[in-house]
């Protein structure tokens, strides 16, 4: 029941999944009419529980195979499963009958049933149906060439398949022999079939096998075996005068110290190899190399080292490695291991094929296992073709400043295992490594050709060199304007709501008051409610025009920092245009300007951006608990410095990672909700201005950042 309610609530709902939930839960079916029957006290109630359990286990098997002509895509032979469904519904109207079940018989185990004049019509079906499946398994094993998806079908046939075989086998006592019906036993293979269902993800639940979980289990198991010790050796020795000496509970104490606890040791050992083979080796290596290659600056040497380390700890099938052809328009094939990439010539994939463009979009990796399960987008059939051209079951990119200058490509694992999320968590640190070790190469190679050629292009290097250096802070000043921006056109949708509600209002409105003009009689008297109306709309366009001009501030991008620049409108103009991300939390926004407040000299969109990614911190951190921001600004005379302050009343920063919050690329949020750059970036353009940007102690919970400016600009 518990692999039905898994299959049920964690899995796609396909068909074969229903069918394997339907299959579950006639075993279950089985297995409560066995229990029942064990331990009854009467055979009349014996009876009557085994002939309505198999009212519906009759079922079971023609489930059985439709199931696995489900599971390997068998599309005919329809006629049998019809055949086999018409059978059950056949031996169901029998079930109620001595036809069927005769009577039950008293074994040493308890009581089972006896077979009835026609039970050998049920008894041949299942027969013929484990055999069947077993032969349809076999063939598929024999056929696959993907590792992993024999493995899934070895685990299947060693699980589901022999569990069948099993239960065909308690045919014994049914027709009268007292054996130990052999299918209660068949919970060793439905383990092993568990075990391939976390280990290869049989049926696409996505719920990998959890180290912990496993050490929970045999914890559980020791400590039961540990209690059946206890209960027999107290049967045992209760009428010996042992049991009540001292030397009873030392020797146990000498059992569990000499015996449980080593045994438990060397038990998770064997479950490490079976389950994480190699993974904590691998993990150290993948983290050693990935601080390593960042100061490689030799394309060969960091193809060699990628490639040697991804197939040598992860054991995949094949690799290669794209970069991209700065004199083309494509990718060129830079190395690569195994089929069917190593054909000793390059390969050129464009940058127009289906597979660039989708991680372009999506700037993640590309798996072939997730793909298959998003069929139905019009998009991936193409990717998937691109990624059986090149073997790959993943493909990583390799993004550097949102460019694409490469991409892995990992074959299957030699083992047939899938990829795990600690596996793709350490490769996509590793491929954001590698791309910043060739952007690092490339810029060695441009300055290693610059150096070869210094004695003959001395005022061309000189040229290219300040080109470089005026390159370097262009790129920075970029990337405060793209950050910038970026912050910017998270809020347009936003403001396009805000503006929406006047201009709707307004158009309503003039429109109304031009018919009503139109309609108008000079001999009569002109409308009150009409001026109204006139008043009510210029007060919305100018609600509008307010809205535009705090967008136009924020988003304009220039290069002086000599502009003066009011704080008070800096923070009116950031609340302003993000009123639309918290209006409809409940929380308070507590607002104390000075109004005497100097002008600074600097630059009013920069400082807009410092006061948007503020602010906008502090919505998200109280936005949940409908909390409360103070936004303050004062002057300080004596240091002749504005200090702008955001306070709010969140979870807090703690104090483990307060040194690393203006360092770039550090972030505490989720992968994809964030860059890490920015406070970075906040606390380089209140650098820039001569000021400084602070987190200082909040008297109760929450966070205060606190920005100080000096009046007369940079200092």
């Amino acid at each position: 029941m518990g692999l039905a309610a898994l299959a049920i609530f964690y899995g796609p709902r396909t068909k074969t999944n229903l069918l394997f939930f339907t299959i579950c839960v006639f075993g279950s079916f089985l297995y409560i009419d066995i229990l029942f029957a064990f331990n009854a006290r009467s055979a009349k109630t014996a009876l009557w529980v085994s002939r309505t359990a198999h009212f519906f286990i009759v079922y079971a098997f023609p489930v059985y195979i439709h199931f696995f002509h489900t599971y390997l895509n068998i599309s005919g032979r329809k006629w049998l499963i019809r055949g086999a469904y018409a059978h059950a519904f056949f031996l169901m109207c029998l079930t109620p009958t001595p036809f069927f079940i005769e009577s039950m018989q008293k074994h040493y185990f308890g009581y089972f049933p006896t077979a009835g004049t026609l039970y050998f019509f049920s008894g041949l079906a299942v027969f013929f149906a484990i055999l069947y499946v077993l032969i349809l398994l076999v063939n598929a094993i024999r056929k696959e060439t993907n590792s992993f998806h024999k493995n899934r079908l070895k685990y299947l046939f060693a699980g589901f398949g022999i569990m069948g075989l099993m239960n065909v086998l308690n045919v014994f006592p049914i027709y009268g022999y007292s054996v130990y019906p052999i299918g209660n036993l068949s919970f060793f293979p439905l383990i092993l079939f568990a075990v391939g269902l976390f280990k290869h993800d049989l049926l696409d639940t996505g719920i990998f096998i959890k180290k912990s979980l496993i050490y929970s289990i045999l914890t559980a198991l020791l400590t039961c075996l540990y209690a059946l010790i206890i209960i027999m050796a107290d049967k045992v020795f209760k009428n010996f005068n042992f049991s009540d000496s001292i030397y009873f509970p030392i020797c146990f104490f000498l059992l569990i110290a000499f015996v449980f606890g080593p045994l438990k040791s060397k038990i998770q050992v064997v479950i490490d190899r079976i389950f994480f083979k190699g993974k904590y080796d691998y993990q150290k290596t993948i983290k050693r190399v990935s601080q390593l290659i960042v100061s490689v600056l030799d394309y060969e040497e960091i193809g060699k080292l990628l490639m040697d380390t991804v197939v040598d700890t992860m054991k995949v099938r094949h690799y290669a490695l794209f970069l991209w052809d700065t004199s083309g328009s494509s990718f060129i094939n830079f190395s690569s291991r195994g089929k069917p990439i190593d054909q000793g010539r390059p390969i050129l994939i464009n940058t127009e094929t289906p597979v660039i463009k989708f991680m372009k979009n999506h700037r993640q990796p590309v798996m072939s296992k997730d793909l298959k399960q998003k069929i139905s987008s019009p998009e991936i059939p193409d990717v998937l073709k691109d990624m059986d051209r090149l073997g790959a079951e993943i493909i990583l990119p390799m993004i550097f400043e949102e460019n694409l200058n490469g991409f892995i490509v990992l074959g299957e694992k030699l083992s047939g295992d899938l990829f795990t999320h600690e596996d793709m968590d350490l490769l996509e640190t590793l491929a954001g490594q590698s791309s910043l070790a060739v952007e690092n190469a490339r810029s060695y190679k441009s300055l290693n050709d610059l150096k070869e050629n210094l004695e003959k292009k001395v005022e061309e290097r000189t040229i290219d060199l300040k080109h470089a250096l005026s390159e370097k802070e262009r790129t920075q000043e970029m990337l405060i304007r793209s950050e910038s921006l970026a912050a910017i056109g998270q809020l347009v949708a936003g403001v396009a709501h805000e503006l929406n509600n006047p201009l709707t209002t307004v158009t309503s409105l003039v429109q109304a008051t031009i018919e009503d003009i139109e309609q108008w009689d000079e001999q009569k008297p002109l409308d009150p409610d009409l001026i109204d109306d006139l008043k009510y709309a210029d007060k919305e366009l100018g609600r509008a025009k307010s809205i535009v001009a705090s967008l136009l501030g924020l988003s304009r991008q220039t290069q002086t920092y000599s502009e003066a620049v009011s704080i008070n409108s800096v923070v009116k103009d950031a609340l302003r245009i993000m009123h639309n991300q918290y209006k409809h939390h409940g929380l308070e926004i507590v607002e104390n300007y000075d109004r005497n407040l100097p002008d600074i000299q600097g630059n009013f969109a920069n400082l807009g951006q410092v006061a948007l990614n503020i602010i906008q911190n502090a919505i998200q951190s109280v936005i949940h608990n409908k909390g409360v921001i103070y936004l303050d600004t004062w002057f300080d005379p004596d240091k002749r410095r504005v200090v702008f302050s955001c306070k709010d009343t969140g979870p807090g920063i703690p104090e483990s990672i307060r040194q690393d919050i203006f360092k770039p690329f550090f972030t505490t949020k989720e992968v994809g909700q964030g860059t890490g750059l920015g406070l970075y970036i906040c606390h380089e353009i209140v650098r820039k201005h001569g000021g400084t940007l602070k987190l200082r102690d909040s008297d109760g919970p929450g966070t205060v950042f606190e920005v100080t400016l000096p009046i007369n600009g940079k200092s």
